[in-house]
């Protein structure tokens, strides 16, 4: 699961560490995925996300948007059709991102296509811990819902509701097809 990505990401890294919790809610109504290609895949995105954030920090902008571009070309389904991408903290009018070029910039920020965006994985992540509340399986694609905290370099930090769903492409990878994000509601 994004080994290639994954692999050339960290020479040369340090990468923060990647938490998981198993679900304890798992339903597996057959098929070819298994729960553990869930969790690698949140895992790797986990990963990918503190790779960019490094990356960001060691060697600049473009060294990170090119990882960030690979990342989005391995990770999420763009070449099966639209994702339903709903990041964390985009704002209307561009909330969704339903291609590529959307994803690359929330990520990375530094596109006049995108101007508002300020680069969600430049800002210093260090750490990821998933807690999935329930994993579901069926046929070729499994979804998730749960927390994802995210620790900055000064310690803070961010919790966000996240839910994935995973469809299996022609090659038998996991490609990211769903992906919604969001603050937790506080009253």
């Amino acid at each position: 699961m994004f080994k290639t990505l994954i692999t050339g990401a960290v020479l040369g890294l340090s990468v923060g560490a990647v938490s998981l919790a198993n679900a304890n809610n798992v339903t597996h109504l057959g098929g070819d995925i298994t729960e553990e290609q869930v969790l690698a895949a949140q895992q790797a995105w986990g990963e990918a996300l503190v790779n960019i954030a490094n990356t960001y920090e060691s060697d600049g902008i473009e060294a990170a948007s090119e990882l960030a571009q690979s990342v989005i070309e391995s990770a999420y389904g763009y070449e099966m059709g639209p994702v339903l991408f709903k990041p964390t903290l985009a704002a209307a009018p561009q909330t969704f991102r339903t291609t590529p070029e959307g994803a690359l910039a929330y990520f990375v920020g530094h596109s006049d296509e995108f101007p508002n965006d300020s680069g969600f994985a430049l800002k210093g992540w260090q750490e990821v811990t998933i807690d999935n509340a329930a994993i579901f399986i069926s046929g070729d694609t499994a979804m998730t819902m749960g927390n994802v905290s995210i620790l900055d370099s000064e310690g803070n930090t961010t919790m966000v509701d996240k839910t994935w769903g995973y469809q299996l492409d022609d090659e038998g990878e996991l490609r990211i097809v769903l992906h919604h994000s969001s603050l937790p509601f506080t009253e």
